[in-house]
């Protein structure tokens, strides 16, 4: 219908028709939709051979596409608690992490509250998508993807990995080891966009 980024959240343990669901993310990867989706709230590793969840755009470790943008919650902090406590994460099947601790919401009649959830993070990097792809039209869905991932702010060094208190890296929680930030996406894009002559 003409969308240039979907903003997905599901957090599915099981997917009764996967490949039905594979063949939509491969037909907007064709139409050039960016697919932006909620990691999910179980503090989970949603790596290839631990704990499933569903959408997903991988199939038997590798991934099928190259528009589809798995979002992480990160809290107020930075510190080793910048991770949201119920966050999944995944060097492999989580890409960044955006804002998604206490977001202030709508909520039925007419209302507002602070909510948590990966499905408050990936609307917050699908708005960043949408900024960068209104004033980059040209870059592809798998373009505007890589500079959020590239453009994002490092996350604090060592990061207590979601229900645990165990630490870990940055690079071991999500592929770009980042949070999304949108003043560094337009200016990582605009330098991108100079560079190809878009």
């Amino acid at each position: 219908n003409g969308a240039s980024v979907i903003n997905t959240s599901f957090g599915k343990g099981y997917s009764p028709h996967k490949d039905w669901v594979w063949d939509a993310l491969r037909h907007a990867e064709n139409k050039d939709v960016l697919i932006v989706n909620a990691a999910g709230n179980s503090s989970a590793n949603i790596d290839p051979g631990m704990k499933k969840t569903y959408i997903t755009d991988e199939k038997n470790g590798e991934e099928i596409v190259s528009n589809f943008l798995t979002v992480g919650s990160s809290s107020s902090m930075y510190n080793q608690n910048q991770i949201s406590f119920f966050t999944n994460y995944g060097k492999v099947n989580v890409d960044l992490f955006a804002p998604g601790d206490k977001v202030w919401s709508t909520i039925p009649n007419k209302e507002f509250d602070y909510h948590n959830g990966t499905s408050m993070a990936a609307p917050n990097a699908s708005g960043v998508a949408a900024v960068v792809r209104s004033f980059f039209p040209r870059l592809s869905a798998a373009e505007v993807k890589r500079v959020l991932m590239d453009s994002g702010l490092p996350l604090f060094d060592r990061i207590k990995l979601p229900g645990s208190e165990k630490l870990s890296t940055p690079k071991r929680i999500c592929r770009s080891g980042k949070l999304i930030n949108l003043y560094n996406a337009l200016i990582y894009a605009s330098n991108k966009n100079k560079k190809y002559d878009l």
